[in-house]
């Protein structure tokens, strides 16, 4: 069992770092990405070696309105929607088959939006064309994001029913008061049966989303809401950091900003969550996550296999990523593209035969190094810098001696330890480690306004 004690910072050193920075599901970020005049996925395609795809679909669609919320979504109640959606999800799978054919599909991920939105018979028609268009590898990961106020014990076994391996609830806050503020009001005992039934029915995986950082949260609240996932003992928990961006969230406006807790505040909550969650017997996974020691999460980041991408902390990182739907993120290769983020343009895109990609980015030699260098520390608390010098043919003191001499501060601040070979990031700093990686990105420079990103805390 790993213990990991989590030191409380001066307040001036929280307060210090507690700066915008990027999430890094993806290094250049998504908010790097370019418009594009042609498709580049066929070039990225050529330079690929990857083995296999990953395959993500986008379900835009949400029921009601979570004011916290900074996903592509569309509230409707309208659920018809959902039928000429998946007709073009099928358009785009045809247009995108020449980027699987002879290799096999590892997993699937489907996320949103809510893609509880969708019937029984809606998920069905989409495995359906799943697997009448790709061939997937036996024990591949199928996994789903499903809001429990719209299911029942019978959806979640048509779900197992339709092969899938692995499920996430969110579940983010018990206390009524926060999530009132928030409008997500759900029961705590419901979610808990929804647990219970996943496990009873064999799902390889069962996860609880929390969201620290909410307004109205204080620690006395968010022990309950800790309290009721440890109850629920789920194989997974993701404890994400709420983004605070009123600018680009219009719904982010309907609470006022002494709501929020402060970044010491904040701090405390993410202090208390590790605490509670590591001293079970949870492993704590990357910046995030947690996972129980036999879950295929922590045993591979204990073999030191655990890779991001832009559904988080995964297993594969061999694979090509192949994103279908609204806003949906494809990775091949050396190339990131993104399908156009309003559903009118993402018709029109399919039904006039345009690239299905609005914006991305082919990545540049410079890109592909500092990508596993940040990948690296979000995933390891770690660099080997000999392993990344042999991979790139680089001199890693020299070719980042900026982003080294730019440390300084950190390490002087006990956030960070440099040795002629490692960088490492102690566990007692995991929070501050954006804003380490942000040392790394060649995007961000003093003069740049951050305020796209979230705090770092």
């Amino acid at each position: 069992m790993t213990i990991i004690a989590v030191q409380q910072r001066p307040v001036s050193i929280i307060t210090k770092y507690a700066l915008n920075a990027p999430r890094y599901t993806s290094y250049p970020t998504a908010l790097k990405f370019e418009p594009l005049q042609d498709d580049i996925l066929p070039q990225a395609l050529a330079v690929s070696k990857a083995p296999a795809v990953s395959l993500y679909v986008h379900i835009p669609f949400c029921k009601t309105l979570c004011y916290y919320c900074g996903c592509n979504k569309m509230v409707t109640r309208h659920n018809e929607k959902a039928d000429e959606y998946l007709d073009y999800i099928e358009k785009e799978i045809l247009s995108k088959r020449y980027l699987t054919d002879g290799r096999r599909a590892v997993s699937l991920h489907l996320g949103g939006g809510s893609p509880s939105f969708l019937s029984e018979t809606q998920h069905t028609y989409l495995m359906y064309l799943l697997k009448k268009h790709f061939t997937f590898e036996a024990g591949a990961e199928l996994s789903i994001e499903l809001d429990p106020r719209n299911i029942d014990k019978h959806y979640l076994q048509n779900l197992k029913c339709l092969g899938y391996t692995r499920i996430s609830f969110g579940l983010q806050d018990t206390d009524y008061n926060v999530q009132k503020t928030i409008n997500r009001i759900q029961s705590t005992s419901h979610i808990a049966d929804l647990v219970f039934e996943a496990r009873s029915l064999g799902f390889d995986s069962v996860n609880l989303d929390l969201i620290y950082g909410l307004p109205n949260q204080s620690i006395e609240t968010f022990s309950s809401t800790i309290a009721a996932t440890k109850a629920m003992m789920p194989d997974r928990i993701s404890l994400f950091s709420y983004a605070h961006l009123p600018e680009r969230f219009a719904a982010q406006r309907k609470f006022a900003e002494e709501t929020l807790p402060s970044s010491e505040e904040k701090a405390a909550l993410y202090k208390l969550a590790v605490n509670s969650f590591t001293n079970i017997g949870y492993e704590m996974i990357g910046l995030d996550h947690f996972a129980l020691s036999k879950d295929s999460l922590a045993i591979a980041k204990n073999k030191g296999e655990l890779h991001r991408n832009f559904q988080g902390y995964t297993l594969r990182g061999d694979t090509d990523l192949i994103g279908f739907g609204v806003s949906a993120i494809s990775t091949v290769g050396n190339a990131f593209a993104q399908n156009a983020k309003e559903l009118k343009e993402y018709y029109h895109r399919l039904d006039n035969h345009l690239p299905n990609a609005k914006v991305g980015l082919s990545l540049s030699v410079d890109d592909l190094i500092r990508r596993d260098v940040i990948s690296s520390l979000m995933c390891n608390l770690a660099v080997d810098k000999q392993a990344i010098a042999d991979k790139h043919h680089i001199i890693f003191d020299e070719y980042f001696a900026s982003a080294l001499n730019n440390l300084e501060e950190l390490k002087e601040d006990g956030l960070i330890e440099i040795t002629p070979r490692y960088i490492r990031v102690p566990e007692s700093a995991r929070i501050y480690i954006r804003a380490i990686c942000a040392r790394f990105d060649a995007y961000l420079n003093a003069s740049e306004i951050l305020s796209s990103y979230s705090k770092a805390i």
